[in-house]
């Protein structure tokens, strides 16, 4: 099912996992070398001490993330068959196209009016979390929403890029170099996210913008504008330290999708029963480039 979809991985997530990986396990020898002559010119304390400073290290990452997940369990919803099935049967529907071997658990939860959703790993389990207030209005009136954000998180799971950017940990400290590597794999999940709800890809994002009652007055092809009409030295060096692309600049390359026709709670219901399948825009043949700029300057 996975080679069927046509989604497009973002050229530079490629690129800067690979050099990201040679830094860090060049970084990651040098340590051993450094360990090493310390101990054969009979400084094994230095040995003691370094370790030390790494299980302090491990432990606190491995702690931080089972709280995060401790939390996750015991205030979100679980998503299941008996749970929000409609949600959980897109979920797992996307999940067997994208071919994954196994199915992340899925949980809702209200954040305070915050638009937003996530993926995380805990040991060798993946987890997405879906922020309640961005569900609330697509889960009612526009299906899209809710298949393209479900997607996209989990092609995050798909590529794999928690766990590599753990592997890759020393090179993500690099001055804007980990931000560039976070934005790639951001644009490949949007890829992903519009090749299983083409539609919303678009609809997906301008929510993040305006919100989750706003969104559908907002001019897409005069928001996808504000890349030049509002663009400029802090439009460019604010993403720069950004993990996430300018929605604009999302929104760019999508721009050839037709407009949302929302479906209702209704269709969410039959889902999972619907044998016709819809076709699938092309999303890796609409991708339009992006002018040059300052980027030009910068990984992007």
């Amino acid at each position: 099912m996975a080679t069927s979809l046509n989604y497009r991985v973002e050229p530079k997530e490629n690129i800067y996992f690979a050099i990201a990986l040679i830094i860090s396990l060049l970084m990651y020898t040098a340590i051993i070398i450094g360990l090493a002559a310390a101990v054969d010119v009979g400084k094994s304390e230095v040995l003691v001490v370094v370790a030390i400073y790494g299980i302090v290290i491990l432990v606190f990452l491995h702690l931080f993330r089972g709280m995060l997940v401790g939390l996750i369990r015991g205030n979100a919803v679980k998503l299941g068959p008996h749970q929000f099935p409609d949600i959980h049967s897109i979920a797992m529907a996307q999940a067997q196209k994208l071919g994954l071997n196994r199915i992340p658990d899925i949980y809702l939860l209200q954040q305070g009016g915050s638009l937003n959703a996530f993926a995380t790993r805990f040991m060798g389990a993946d987890y997405i979390v879906l922020f309640s207030d961005i569900m609330d209005e697509a889960y009612e009136q526009n299906l899209e929403t809710v298949e393209f954000i479900i997607a996209h998180e989990l092609g995050h799971v798909k590529r794999n890029h928690i766990l590599k950017r753990l592997i890759v940990l020393p090179a993500m400290f690099i001055p804007f170099f980990g931000y560039a590597y976070s934005r790639a794999c951001e644009y490949t999940c949007d890829s992903i996210g519009a090749s299983l709800s083409a539609q919303g890809a678009r609809s997906g994002l301008v929510v993040l913008a305006a919100g989750t009652k706003l969104f559908r007055k907002v001019d897409i092809d005069k928001f996808v504008e504000q890349r030049q009409t509002e663009s400029g030295f802090w439009f460019w060096f604010s993403e720069k330290l950004s993990t996430h692309p300018h929605i604009v600049k999302r929104l760019a390359r999508f721009s050839g999708i037709a407009p949302l026709q929302a479906r209702t709670n209704s269709a969410v219901n039959s889902y999972a029963k619907q044998e016709a399948k819809p076709e699938i825009l092309q999303p890796a043949d609409m991708l339009e480039k992006q002018p040059n700029d300052a980027n030009r300057f910068m990984p992007k």
